[in-house]
């Protein structure tokens, strides 16, 4: 099933188990789809790659504003928001561990044919397209720094 759908079907079941915090979170994600779905040259249609984009940044921006709610003194917003990143993130896929990113880094590199810190570009390029919604960016760049230095 689509991201998509995935939510507007927990949508309902969130209404039936009237679990606002749930609610709230799977409107704004559904809202920030079809945003997506009629920008202009979407075709009305929104992949699962798009979405999980979307959620990983949805997520961060949470993450960010709890952290500033609790710099402020906030903690009561903050944890409004960090509740609403938890349901976000339980329709994200499990991240990687760093031992995981190190291995596919090694392979990889193995099969870009890099060999020095020059050619961490290259390496980057093909790490972040298949390490996508699975591994932080910086997390990937450190494993590509240490391997290949």
């Amino acid at each position: 099933m689509a991201l998509f759908d995935q939510v507007s079907k927990d949508i309902i079941a969130a209404m039936k188990a009237k679990d606002k915090v749930r609610l709230e979170a799977l409107r704004n994600i559904k809202k920030v789809f079809i945003e997506a779905k009629t920008a202009p040259g979407a075709n009305d249609t929104l992949e699962d790659a798009a979405a999980l984009k979307i959620l990983q940044k949805l997520a961060k921006q949470g993450h960010d504003s709890a952290d500033l709610y609790n710099s402020q003194n906030r903690p009561d917003l903050a944890e409004e928001e960090l509740s609403q990143v938890k349901v976000i993130e339980s329709y994200l896929p499990q991240p990687m561990t760093a031992e995981e990113i190190e291995a596919a880094v090694k392979e990889i590199i193995a099969q870009t044919g890099a060999q020095s810190i020059k050619e961490m570009g290259k390496v980057m390029g093909v790490a972040s397209k298949q390490l996508a919604g699975k591994a932080d960016g910086k997390a990937i760049s450190e494993a590509v720094k240490k391997l290949l230095a």
